[in-house]
């Protein structure tokens, strides 16, 4: 094991303990990559209603973490903060003065899953337009084309 020098206690001492891939942390809300299960960018979190693929995986992952860019309104995150509370997510506002991302919200794990694709590009449909559309009328049933 490596012994510390006094210059780099003194080092830490002044900035801090010394952090893996701080411009990854600091793009991502304060974590990694490799830990993130769904991210949205902050004109995709500023719109009126919430991503379906965010509330799915909040619902399958109830241990994940829910990062949001401190440096947006209160009332655009607002939504996402009560989607976290009702599924008794933890939720973080994270303001960084040095670097503003232009990543809005992050749901993470607290280990490593490295899922290949986390930005969602396209709002799917609700849950319930889908079984909407497949619950068909008696006739249907009746007579099948």
């Amino acid at each position: 094991m490596k012994k510390t020098t006094v210059d780099e206690v003194l080092q830490q001492g002044i900035y801090g303990p010394l952090e893996t891939k701080p411009d990854e942390r600091r793009k991502f809300l304060g974590t990694l990559r490799e830990r993130i299960v769904v991210a949205l960018t902050k004109s995709q979190v500023a719109e009126t209603s919430v991503y379906p693929q965010v509330e799915k995986e909040m619902k399958e992952k109830p241990q994940s973490h829910l990062f949001l860019n401190g440096n947006m309104s209160y009332e655009t995150l607002s939504k996402y903060v009560k989607l976290a509370t009702k599924y008794k997510i933890e939720h973080t506002l994270v303001t960084n003065k040095d670097h503003d991302s232009e990543i809005g919200l992050v749901l993470a794990m607290d280990y490593a899953i490295d899922k290949e694709d986390i930005y969602i590009t396209n709002k799917a449909p609700k849950l319930v337009e889908q079984e909407v559309k497949k619950s068909k009328g008696f006739f249907s049933k009746i007579f099948k084309k």
